[in-house]
């Protein structure tokens, strides 16, 4: 066991995740196109860990084709979004998909939050426990995964508002907006109150 973030995630779920991964050509070619563009504190995150998990605990195959390619890394040096694009283009440039970059070193503006420690940090204010978490390759080939609600309850098939920042409205418009539950049918939707129970920990 180790402690990502403020919670405690086991080396067989991460090694559970980086296998899965690692079985998936394109999201591997993704992750080495980023890798070799060697940004500050960059990951790739939201669907591209939560969508392939989930598709795994559904059976499906192939996994469900991504709108797009979320990338996370925070610059303070540099903080404007035409930056962003430029990282954009060049990451198009190694792997023709769609991809979306974002700065958190200036994300907190936009969602009227304090300024963000670092990616993993940002990652704290998202809506749903099981889309904070995030992957990215690092030396000798090695999968690193960043998880600072823990991993359980992406494994076990929930979908879960962060209590520790309450939007049940926004929380219940994206997952009726994305259309999850009818994709995956086998996902437990969670309450704000179930999130919060002590009998269920997040680690």
């Amino acid at each position: 066991m180790r402690v990502t973030g403020e919670h405690v995630v086991s080396r067989e779920s991460e090694q559970r995740i980086a296998c899965w991964l690692r079985e998936d050509d394109e999201r591997m070619a993704a992750l080495r196109a980023l890798a070799e563009l060697a940004l500050p504190d960059a990951w790739l995150a939201a669907g591209f860990v939560r969508n392939l998990v989930w598709d795994r605990l559904h059976g499906y195959s192939p996994p469900t084709p991504l709108n797009d390619l979320d990338v996370l890394h925070f610059d303070a040096t540099d903080c404007s979004r035409a930056s962003e694009q430029a990282l954009e283009a060049r990451l198009g440039a190694r792997l023709a998909r769609p991809w979306s970059v974002r700065n958190q070193a200036r994300m907190h503006h936009r969602n009227g939050d304090p300024p963000y420690q670092d990616s993993i940090d940002a990652m704290r204010y998202w809506v749903e426990l099981e889309t904070a978490v995030a992957v990215r390759l690092v030396a000798n080939d090695t999968l690193q995964i960043a998880a600072p609600f823990g991993l359980q309850s992406l494994l076990g098939g929930r979908l879960t508002p962060n209590p520790y920042r309450p939007r049940p409205q926004a929380f219940a418009r994206r997952c009726a907006d994305k259309g999850w539950l009818q994709r995956w049918p086998r996902l437990s939707k969670r309450s704000l109150r179930e999130a919060v129970s002590p009998d269920d920990p997040l680690a």
